[in-house]
């Protein structure tokens, strides 16, 4: 049912209730939900069982005259069908046929915009995902990360919202130090398992490949930074710093242009220490009270604002813990005017959540509390011919997301984008996922994507048979959309709109996945049970009505996960 008329039959329950609860000081909220059994009706609301004992009713009295009242009301003429009631007093309406029907005309006139609401505008968030240490190509850790972060960014954007997507840098510390030490012995010949090897060296074939190149003297940039122009020379470790960051920085982008996913901003964790970033978020900490020092120590109380314990932020050594840093990229965030901050991790980054926080609270700049939101996601099991595979030669200790892309399009980078970016979506974040690479080639029902890619095919497959204009349906009589197939179709389709606000309620963009197998489905079950392209004109036209309409909305959901429409396959 589309939101208007969600709306109007709420208005409607309103209404009908304003007389029993007169002088009561009642202001009940009407809740209509979708029966789970569609037999049951269209639309299901349990106000009467809510306010039975407040009204000193039986439930089922009750329910009575509320659909006794909204029956007789005008303003539900040719849009409520009929009303009964269920058990103890559950009341089920059904919508007149014109009304369901009605899905197809907008979405006709909509087309591309059909879901999208204004809801968001005014209004800022800034995404953060992926934000991989430059230590490494991403893996497919990250590619859930890039496949739930461009797809919860545009569910935003389709509601109205100024989205910026945001990739940080974790270009400092312990990992980048172990980097350049482990492109460094490469340049100088030496190899995992010699005596010399750095015993927390990165082992994978990309360090000799970014020793090769630096010994080339070669020149690398990044897609935000300046080039780096290699020394050559194996001793000189800031250069090789330099020149293996940005190199790896490359060759993400790289993989991420594989994966279609654009960034509009970098931000580099060095340049909060450079720009005095860290220091000044100290120095807030530490005037606003909520710090003490021990054991050589300088302490957050964290305890204070829900943590379990207090947390170190200064060790005795004089380096800062690692979130402090990231408390000092959030008080950025919320200056650069970002009133919403959404965090995309891997699971392991829990602990973190209560301290960023409590850093967040303690600098006392009106930061609201919650801020920022989390999506923490876990890991990914990857399944091929049969078994799991757990490291890529290239990587060396795991799979990449150039491989997935890979393997999972049989060598097509499009196919295998189409393939990795629906299945790293297909699963609410927090569970675990086995990604089949096996199930990701096979052309049938079993393989999801291809599944909802073949219902858009199917569509534009008979939309090609007819050969008529498009322009011609507009206007034409929906009437002839009555058989139980085609109620369960256009029910689906208005329940796009719908989803899509819940989607980014929860932050949940599998839910759009889960509603795109849906409305496969539905469309696979119609073309079985009904022709189309019937003899009688009027028949033929609504119903192809109704296939553009499902290929309109197959599309637009589609294009919000980054998944292509084939119109043939």
């Amino acid at each position: 049912m589309l939101a208007q008329q969600k709306q109007e039959i709420a208005a409607l329950f309103q209404a009908a209730l304003a007389t029993l609860v007169a002088g009561t000081g009642l202001n009940p909220t009407v809740v209509l939900e979708r029966p789970r059994d569609p037999s049951h009706g269209d639309i299901a609301c349990n106000i009467a069982m809510q306010l039975a004992k407040q009204l000193k009713m039986n439930p089922r009295e009750l329910a009575t005259k509320i659909v006794a009242a909204l029956l007789d009301n005008p303003a539900g003429k040719g849009l409520v069908e009929s009303a009964d009631i269920a058990g103890p007093g559950f009341i089920n309406l059904r919508v007149a046929a014109s009304a369901k029907q009605s899905v197809v005309r907008t979405v006709l006139d909509q087309k591309e915009h059909f879901g999208r609401s204004k809801s968001g505008e005014g209004k800022r968030v800034i995404i953060e995902f992926v934000s991989a240490n430059p230590t490494g190509p991403l893996h497919v850790g990250h590619g859930r990360q890039a496949a739930l972060g461009d797809a919860m960014s545009a569910l935003f954007e389709a509601q109205g919202y100024e989205v910026t997507r945001e990739f940080y840098y974790n270009d400092a510390g312990v990992q980048i130090a172990t980097l350049a030490n482990s492109v460094q012995a490469r340049a100088r010949g030496i190899k995992p398992g010699d005596a010399g090897w750095p015993e927390s060296a990165y082992n994978g074939d990309y360090i000799q490949d970014i020793a090769d190149d630096y010994l080339a003297c070669k020149t690398v940039s990044a897609s935000d930074g300046q080039p780096a122009t290699a020394s050559g020379q194996p001793d000189d470790l800031e250069s090789i710093r330099r020149f293996a960051v940005t190199y790896l920085r490359n060759e993400q982008d790289i993989d991420l242009q594989a994966f279609g996913v654009q960034f509009d901003n970098y931000y580099l964790e060095s340049s909060l220490y450079s720009e005095g970033k860290v220091d000044a978020a100290v120095g807030a900490l530490v005037k606003a009270g909520h710090t003490y020092e021990q054991d050589g120590a300088l302490w957050l109380r964290t305890t204070d604002y829900g943590d379990d314990k207090d947390r170190v932020m200064r060790k005795s050594d004089g380096t800062y813990t690692y979130f402090v840093p990231d408390v000092a990229y959030h008080i950025v965030k919320w200056q650069r005017g970002f009133g919403q901050a959404i965090n995309i991790q891997g699971s392991d980054h829990h602990g973190t959540i209560a301290r960023v926080r409590a850093g967040l609270q303690a600098v006392d700049l009106g930061v609201a509390k919650g801020y920022p939101d989390y999506v923490l996601h876990k890991m990914v099991t990857v399944m091929k011919d049969g078994a799991e595979v757990k490291i890529s030669k290239r990587a060396g200790s795991y799979v990449t997301v150039r491989d997935l892309i890979d393997w999972s399009g049989g060598g097509d980078i499009a196919k295998g984008r189409d393939a990795v970016r629906f299945f790293l979506i297909s699963r609410k974040a927090d569970t675990e996922f086995v990604f089949d690479v096996d199930v990701a080639l096979k052309t049938s029902d079993e393989n999801p994507v291809y599944y909802v890619q073949y219902a858009h095919a199917r569509i534009c497959s008979v939309l090609a048979q007819w050969n008529g204009d498009e322009a011609a349906l507009d206007g034409v009589d929906l009437a002839p959309l009555n058989a139980p197939r085609e109620a369960t179709l256009l029910a689906t389709l208005a329940h796009y709109p719908e989803m899509l606000e819940r989607a980014l309620t929860e932050l949940g963009p599998h839910q759009v996945a889960f509603y795109l197998r849906e409305l496969a489905g539905e469309l696979h079950g119609y073309y079985n049970a009904e022709r189309v392209l019937v003899d009688d004109e009027a028949t033929r036209m609504a119903r192809v009505a109704l296939m553009v309409a499902t290929r309109q909305v197959l599309r637009n959901g589609l294009a919000l996960i980054g998944v292509s429409a084939p119109v043939k396959m």
